[in-house]
Formats: structure tokens, C-alpha cells, sequence
């Protein structure tokens, strides 16, 4: 009985001092591989406290053995206008998050809410707010929209349009309240009550170049500006203001 006894306590301690071997590597092992630095690369959409939330959530979030065993080879989707991210672990105390936007080139209003479309005219987000930043586009005829389907309507050419007038004005950092294209697929920016007729695609870049400087002579005034004709070398000959009567 006696004999029973020790083998049973002796077992006993091994089991104790396994066990709590285990529980002191895991605690060092945890203070060892505690991410203290991290770097987000690519992030528009989010601020960098967004992204570590989304990425290091739960208990061992902060743990980069974690981390590297639950990202390992894997990226994370399924984020409103976030195309995919994944986490690369530097060291064990040091992480980059590499975050690939999706590239939005505007938004319209259908049945109460946002949607969001890409270059080629796919639904990718649909919102009940809107997110700063990326412009309203208003005279597309279309009678539904449904995600991750092209928005329905004749031209699809004007997606592409699109996205190169919304890169254009985020490099002149022109922030207009709307885009608004007519039947003929005509431009016309919508700036408070003054409204800029840009016509066609021709010659873009250079109308973008010189209304970056009218706009804020447009301020408080009612009426279209018109520079459909204009161009780097007919320069301001063609660009003339309508008062609102």
C-alpha cells in the first residue's frame, strides 16, 4: 500500500512539475513574443489603431508566435474596402501589416443607401453613411444594383473616366460636392451653388491643372463655369462664368 502510495505522489509531482514547466515557458515565451512595434503599410480608409484592432484581436493578439501561426500563409478579407491585408512577422517583437485598398472610383445612391463601385463599374461596398473622400456620381441611368455585379448602364467606358477624374482631383486636391454627367456623358463638378462645365475627357489633365486655381474664386458665387473648350494652349480665351438668373 505504501508502495502504491509513493508511486502515485511521485507520479504526481512529475505531472506538477510538467505541467508547471509548461506554464512558466508559456509565460515567458508570451513576454518573449509580445509585439511592441507595428507598421502599417497602405492603409487610406482606416487609421492605424482600425487596422491593429482588426488584425490583433483576442487574447494572444499581441503575441507575434500567434500571429504567425494564425496569418501563416493566409490573407484577411471579407473588410469593407479593403481588398485583402496580410502580416508579416519582422521579429518577435516587431510586425507589418501590408493593407491592399480596393480602388473605388465613386458612389451612388440607390433605395436608401451607398453603393460603392470599382473601375470597372462593380458594386464592391454598399453603406447606410458615406465615407469621406471619394465622390458622389449622380446621372447614370440605371434600375438596379446588386453586389459584386457591374452597376447597369450603356456606357461602361465612364467607370474608367471615373476613377481617372477622381485620381486627378485627389492629386490638385479638388473636393467637389458631386460629379454630374449628362446624357451625352458630359462632366459637369458641382462646387456649392457654381457649378464647372467640363464637357468631354478632352484634355483632362490640363482642366484639372487650371481649376485647381479657380476654385477658390468660386466661392459664394451662383452660376456655371464653362471650360469644355479649354486646353493648355488655347489657355483662359475659353473659359467663361454664367450668372444663375
Amino acid at each position: 500500500m505504501r508502495r502504491e502510495n509513493k508511486k502515485r505522489l511521485l507520479v504526481a509531482l512529475i505531472v506538477f512539475i510538467v505541467v508547471g514547466g509548461l506554464v512558466a515557458a508559456f509565460l515567458l515565451a508570451e513576454d518573449y513574443f509580445r509585439v511592441e512595434n507595428v507598421e502599417v503599410i497602405g492603409a487610406e480608409r482606416y487609421t492605424e489603431d482600425e487596422i491593429k484592432d482588426m488584425v490583433m484581436s483576442g487574447r494572444l493578439g499581441d503575441n507575434s508566435l500567434f500571429l504567425r501561426l494564425k496569418y501563416s500563409d493566409k490573407e484577411i478579407k471579407d473588410i469593407p474596402f479593403v481588398e485583402k491585408m496580410d502580416v508579416k512577422i519582422d521579429d518577435p517583437n516587431s510586425i507589418t501589416i501590408n493593407v491592399y485598398e480596393k480602388a473605388i472610383a465613386g458612389y451612388v445612391e440607390y433605395l436608401g443607401h451607398y453603393m460603392y463601385f470599382d473601375k470597372d463599374g462593380i458594386i464592391v461596398e454598399s453603406a447606410t453613411e458615406k465615407i469621406e473622400g471619394i465622390p458622389f456620381v449622380t446621372g447614370l441611368k440605371f434600375d438596379h444594383c446588386i453586389m459584386y455585379e457591374p452597376l447597369p448602364i450603356d456606357n461602361k467606358d465612364v467607370f474608367a473616366e471615373i476613377l481617372s477624374l477622381t485620381q486627378l482631383m485627389e492629386k490638385y486636391d479638388i473636393k467637389t460636392d458631386r460629379i454630374y454627367f449628362d446624357r451625352n456623358m458630359d462632366i459637369t463638378l458641382f462646387f456649392g451653388d457654381a457649378r464647372v462645365f467640363i464637357g468631354n475627357f478632352d484634355n483632362i489633365d490640363d482642366k484639372m491643372i487650371r481649376l485647381q486655381y479657380i476654385i477658390p474664386k468660386l466661392k459664394g458665387m451662383k452660376g456655371v463655369l464653362h471650360m469644355e473648350n479649354y486646353s493648355q494652349d488655347s489657355q483662359s480665351d475659353y473659359i467663361t462664368f454664367k450668372t444663375d438668373e
